[in-house]
């Protein structure tokens, strides 16, 4: 079993407990393993591989006794018995379809896993939990439905107003649930990120409330997605390619990390939109922060990407006095800017392209004519640069990261066709929606309501 430590050094030798309820470090910097363990993964279903990516990083017995249960629990809600499956669609391309489970992204893979182990760590501790989060789309409605009706947490979700699409926000505001609070922010989802992070950083603060993260800031996603690509691995039985659109780094950071753990990926390429902050770091060494477009792929519409600073530690020698200057330059300048020597060791692994809307549009419309196959942008966008990056000979897989229906009008404009919900999908058109504003810089007001608020409930039940 492993202990953690921060990318900035300023707390080490904590447990996976700890580091999954804190989530942030109170440094500021992100948890990664003091030593990286090498598991021998035997599973032979999907379920069973994500336990065993998992268990060797739980330190507590009873826990780690309990993953395995947890994992299938948490593979049972999707919508289909591969869980995520691989899906051939020609010319030794494949799609990894993430989208099938209780939200219709990705992020369900990893927050249906993580909302368990919240519930089982704090039932033990006999604590609450108050989650905060940032979510450009996705993220938010994901980690809702891993938390809603949890009676030991409450969480709270702040999206940038009027750059998520009427169905990613709806998935959110009307959900019922008392423990579930949705707050429209006028920004960004940088604004939104920096809110929490900041929130989280306030170590006075967040021992008070008991605040805990569900971004991908906290490892505990990261390990969790780290299973579907060594399930993947197992399915392909070659040596691959992987493409993955991305804009905070974590879901291609859980790719490197199984590559890291055994699974045959040769190359990682990043898939961008116009905010294309990863790929000029990967191909110039140099990314400008601060500023973001607003795109169809509102999941990359991000210019700091949090979970750039894993990869820069493990590869700067895990030095934290670099990692404390870059990350300096970055909040102070808004330019980070790294040495070639380390760009040259990330172009080891990773390469990278970036798309403009029309590009992506174009994707989705000849998918679909060509292939019959509908597809959201975010996932034509890894499409897109896995053409133009495809080698011959060598499988590629891309990563499909939501299903079209979350992104319909983006996807009727290209095709024509309007996408339909998945068999049993509830229709989050329909439904009151509930929710607040929040202007930037007033988050810890509304931490400290709903605090209260949840301590009055257990003085004063029902």
């Amino acid at each position: 079993m492993t202990s953690f430590l921060s990318t900035r050094g300023g707390d080490r030798d904590r447990s996976f407990s700890e580091i999954l309820l804190r989530g942030l470090a109170p440094d500021g910097g992100l948890y990664v393993p003091e030593e990286w363990p090498n598991p021998e993964i035997k599973a032979d279903d999907h379920a069973g591989m994500v336990a065993e990516v998992v268990k060797p990083f739980v330190d507590d017995p009873d826990l780690a006794g309990s993953i395995s249960t947890l994992a299938a629990a948490s593979a049972a809600e999707f919508r289909t018995p591969e869980v995520a499956p691989v899906v051939p669609i020609g010319d030794d391309l494949h799609l990894l379809e993430l989208f099938w489970g209780p939200t219709l992204s990705f992020k369900d893979h990893a927050l249906q896993l993580v909302g368990r182990l919240f519930d089982k760590v704090l039932e033990k501790e006999q604590r609450r939990m108050l989650v905060v989060g940032a979510t450009s789309g996705d993220t938010g409605s994901a980690a809702i439905e891993g938390c809603r009706g949890r009676d030991n947490i409450s969480v709270v979700m702040l999206y940038p107003e009027g750059r998520v699409t009427d169905f990613q926000r709806r998935q959110m505001t009307t959900v019922p649930d008392v423990n579930v609070t949705v707050a429209a922010v006028d920004g960004t989802f940088d604004d939104c990120q920096r809110m929490v992070k900041t929130a989280l950083a306030d170590v006075a603060l967040a021992e008070r409330l008991g605040l805990g993260a569900v971004n991908s800031i906290n490892f505990a996603r990261i390990i969790a997605q780290t299973g579907y690509y060594m399930s993947t691995a197992q399915r392909m039985g070659e040596p691959f390619d992987l493409v993955v659109p991305t804009g905070n780094f974590g879901n291609i950071l859980a790719a490197w990390i199984a590559r890291r753990f055994g699974a045959p990926i040769e190359r990682l390429v990043v898939a961008n939109n116009r905010n294309h902050g990863l790929h000029d770091l990967i191909t110039t060494g140099r990314l400008v922060g601060g500023h973001t477009e607003r795109t169809i792929t509102p999941a990359m519409d991000v210019s700091v990407p949090s979970n750039l600073e894993r990869l820069l530690f493990e590869l700067s020698g895990r030095n934290p006095e670099r990692i404390i200057a870059m990350q300096t330059e970055l909040e102070e300048k808004g330019v980070l800017v790294i040495p070639e020597r380390l760009r040259k060791e990330i172009a080891e692994v990773f390469s990278a392209g970036w798309v403009d809307d029309s590009a992506i549009s174009e994707t989705i419309g000849s998918t679909y004519r060509e292939r019959g196959v509908l597809i959201d942008p975010h996932t034509a966008t890894g499409l897109t640069v896995a053409l133009q990056e495809k080698r011959a000979g060598v499988p590629m897989v891309v990563a499909a990261t939501a299903h079209p229906v979350k992104f319909g009008e983006a996807v009727r404009a290209a095709t024509g066709v309007t996408p339909n919900l998945p068999a049993g999908a509830p229709d989050p058109m329909v439904g009151e929606e509930r929710e607040i504003r929040l202007e930037k810089g007033t988050l810890q007001g509304l931490l400290e309501s709903i605090h209260d608020q949840s301590l009055e409930s257990e003085r004063f039940p029902g």
